[in-house]
């Protein structure tokens, strides 16, 4: 077996990324493969669930090269055993309900709430229901799996004892090192002692839960951003622990979108993938000058890495769920975004980034105080 070799790389000019084909997974080959699941008998761990991979995206079976898609079938009664591992998870529930419980938090949810799993956190689903309970679960393992430290515990302790030690533990000011970084240069470059390296500062991420009641409401003001608003009707389903990444969580951003009907976005790029999940109306996509039709139960791999497109409405309002790995490439210092493509891309997060109309477009109602 070959050890290492070296790959002469001088005056080698890099070729432009080859861009993977969008992807439109049909609501009826969902559909079936949902009524597969649920013909198939509870395995042991309790976890009836198909990926949704993309032929080209390699290692970890992913729909974008670091998004999981998995479709997670419970009929009424049956629960999941408890699992933990260092991949994070953003739910969707499309049919029917449950609840899960996270850490020893239970979270009850229904159709088309979101809600976050934080990495090593113990979990279970469990489907309390008379109806067959249909979720999209969302994690960021072909990533871990790519760099082959992708690490499952199928036998943890399912207690909140877990979390509450972690927390416990983050406050004990015994475990606050006394070796402190301090500064090299006057232009800010520092050094860090090893303890520090192995104990760097810690946040709690919790499990959150956002109820589509509640998340309907406010998205619904956005219909009355008119036709002249340049840029999207939507909101980030925001963490605050994930801070100037504006993340879901540390990987993924996952927005909620409502396209009035006959809306035409402007086309932009970006580095970052991004899966929609269309869940009411219909509409099309222009990806790199290819329209793809969906409509209403349709996943789609909508926007592969620095791909130009844009997505219109039909004659229906649409409601879509984007989960895209934009906090990755902030946190990377990668994320190249292209909103406008008459102009320059900006590398967003260490650049200014770009603004639209919002002032001038018409305004949204405000929520009232009470």
């Amino acid at each position: 077996m070959e050890e290492f070799r070296f790959v002469d790389r001088t005056g080698a000019v890099t070729e432009p990324p080859r861009l993977i084909p969008p992807v439109v997974i049909k609501k009826k080959d969902i559909d079936a493969e949902i009524e597969r699941l649920a013909d198939l008998s509870a395995p042991a761990n309790g976890r009836r669930e198909s990926r949704v991979s993309h032929p080209q995206t390699g290692i970890g079976d992913g729909l974008a090269y670091t998004i999981a898609v998995s479709i997670c079938v419970l009929k009424p009664g049956e629960s999941t055993r408890p699992v933990r591992h260092n991949a994070s998870l953003v739910d969707f529930c499309i049919r029917g309900g449950g609840y899960t419980i996270v850490d020893g938090k239970r979270i009850d949810y229904k159709q088309y709430d979101v809600w976050t799993t934080p990495p090593w956190s113990v979990y279970e689903h469990l489907n309390d229901t008379d109806e067959l309970q249909v979720r999209l679960s969302y994690g960021n393992s072909p990533l871990l799996e790519k760099l082959n430290v992708y690490i499952l515990d199928e036998n943890p302790e399912a207690t909140a004892e877990i979390a509450h030690a972690r927390i416990e533990e983050s406050i004990d000011p015994t475990k606050i090192s006394p070796f402190g970084t301090f500064p090299l240069t006057e232009e800010g470059a520092c050094l860090m002692p090893y303890e520090k390296l192995i104990n760097p500062d810690h946040i709690e991420v919790k499990p959150l839960h956002w109820p589509w009641e509640k998340v309907k409401a406010e998205l619904d003001k956005l219909r009355d951003l008119g036709k002249s608003y340049a840029g999207r009707r939507l909101y980030l389903m925001y963490d605050p622990a994930t801070g100037r990444t504006n993340g879901t969580t540390h990987t993924f951003f996952a927005t909620i979108t409502i396209r009035p009907k006959n809306i035409v976005d402007r086309p932009h790029r970006h580095v970052s993938a991004a899966v929609n999940y269309y869940f009411h109306g219909r509409g099309y996509s222009t990806v790199e000058g290819q329209r793809y039709e969906w409509e209403a139960g349709d996943l789609m791999l909508s926007a592969p890495g620095w791909a130009v497109h844009n997505h219109a409405s039909k004659d229906e309002d649409v409601y879509e769920l984007t989960i895209q790995d934009q906090p990755l490439h902030l946190a990377l210092g990668s994320l190249l975004w292209h909103e406008d493509l008459r102009g320059e891309p900006k590398l967003l997060g260490l650049s200014t980034g770009f603004s639209t109309n919002r002032d001038v477009a018409q305004p949204v109602r405000l929520r009232s105080a009470s």
